[in-house]
């Protein structure tokens, strides 16, 4: 087992092979078809107006001997070498309660109990988590639906007539007839591979509160228990089969990412500890996603969130060319704001190259607002940080100008228990959103 934080490690010869299997892998590259057991967060790249599927797991450099990974964090193994990715925020390299709090609130729970390490049994924590939020969103899209074939023999002929299974059951004749017909159906391979993942989780230690957390999702819970009265507890196998082809609906399409998502909970064990040689499996979930989709939760009522599915208006660079999505912008468009996962404290950390496309991109949508304020949201550790505004270097004369300012959200560090980090986090976000207003006013 390999553990690793959000930069680098040094590889052990041996496991060397496997690794070089997943380096340089693009995260939009992982295919269902080329590595069907590894689940990748957030689902839908295009959403975003990022590089998101750019990234890459990880990379090896220094002739082999160095591992550096990025923001993708999570389990990844291949054979007997198993890498797990935590961020920068981990306790010691063990407990990252800071990502299981994000996660926990983009997810809408609240669960005090369970792992928050990142090992194999947190990953699978990870996937519990997540199964409210994506059948809700499944939900709202309707039932699944799909054309089923039922066989029937009886009086009310309403199909085609199947002569071989009428000869066999009817003869001689007894005023039934044998026939088939196609119906829809919400009582289908979908629905059944939801069921059986609900009871699944029914099972689970607290999956009963992850099942309760809210009336939507119970609300959801009941709904597909109640499109599947011909579920058997017996036959998971086989309705796991039924549904290792990805469905293709073009109305349904929420249902992908929910399918890949059962498939994986009921499968944990399975890829845990029958994996096929060479095989590549796990989950891993790219915190920077997790950050920005985090702070629109913090922030919610003073900026709003957008991203190309979220419905809101569209924004563009030139006349009705080149679409922007900013991250966020106060409801009356004057400041704009941009999710940073990386330690923007501490420059010497990503240099002036990188700091290129760290301020630009908000100087640019800055002055599509005309807007003369922008800020940078960013997460720090527990210490003492400066919030100073970079002012705008603008010739004699210019009217441009304005500011950009670095603002944090503090994050507690040793802290024993998760409680108590959940106690000192509400504590951080208030700081910050009392930071936010103060720039505001100003």
């Amino acid at each position: 087992m390999i553990t690793c934080d959000y930069h680098r490690i040094a590889i052990d010869p041996k496991e060397l092979q496997d690794l070089k299997a997943i380096s340089d892998v693009g995260i939009s590259d992982i295919t269902l078809d080329e590595y069907p057991n590894l689940l990748v967060f957030p689902d839908s790249f295009e959403s975003y107006d990022r590089d998101f599927g750019k990234k890459v797991i990880c990379n090896i450099s220094d002739e082999g001997k160095t591992l550096y990974t990025n923001s993708i964090v999570g389990f990844i193994g291949r054979n007997k070498t198993h890498l797990s990715i935590h961020s920068r925020f981990a306790n010691d390299g063990k407990d990252d309660f800071f990502l299981h709090y994000m996660l926990q609130k983009v997810a809408k729970i609240n669960l005090l109990s369970l792992h928050h390490t990142m090992d194999e049994d947190c990953v699978f924590d990870f996937l519990i988590y997540l199964f409210p939020l994506y059948l809700k969103k499944a939900i709202n899209q309707g039932i699944y639906k799909k054309y089923i074939t039922h066989k029937y023999n009886d009086a009310n002929i309403r199909g085609v007539i199947d002569v071989n299974r009428h000869i066999r059951y009817n003869e001689p004749f007894n005023g039934k007839v044998a026939y088939s017909t196609r119906e829809y159906s919400y009582d289908n391979e979908v629905t059944q591979l939801i069921r059986h993942t609900i009871e699944f989780i029914r099972k689970f230690k607290g999956g009963g509160d992850i099942l309760n957390i809210d009336a939507d999702t119970n609300k959801a819970v009941a709904q597909i228990v109640s499109a599947t009265p011909s579920f058997i507890p017996n036959e998971t196998q086989m309705v796991i089969h039924k549904n290792l082809r990805p469905i293709a609906h073009p109305y349904f399409s929420e249902y992908t990412p929910l399918q890949r998502l059962c498939l994986q909970i009921l499968r944990h064990e399975e890829l845990k500890y029958g994996q096929e040689e060479d095989e590549v499996y796990g989950v891993l979930i790219d915190a920077a996603w997790l950050w920005e989709e985090y702070l629109a939760i913090v922030l919610e009522g003073r900026y709003n969130h957008y991203l190309k599915d979220r419905g809101k208006e569209r924004f563009y660079l030139f006349e009705n060319f080149q679409q922007i999505i900013p991250d966020y912008l106060t409801i009356d468009k004057k400041i704009v704001a941009d999710a940073k996962y990386i330690p923007l404290n501490r420059e010497s950390w990503y240099g002036e190259e990188k700091a290129t496309s760290i301020y630009y991109k908000t100087i640019t949508y800055m002055y599509r607002f005309c807007s003369n304020q922008g800020l940078l949201f960013y997460p720090y550790p527990d210490e003492d940080v400066k919030h100073t505004p970079l002012k705008i270097k603008t010739e004699k004369g210019g009217v441009n100008g304005g500011t950009i300012t670095k603002l944090g959200l503090r994050i507690p560090s040793n802290c024993d228990s998760y409680p108590s980090f959940c106690t000192s986090m509400e504590k951080y976000e208030q700081d910050f959103i009392k930071q936010c207003d103060l720039i505001k006013s100003d």
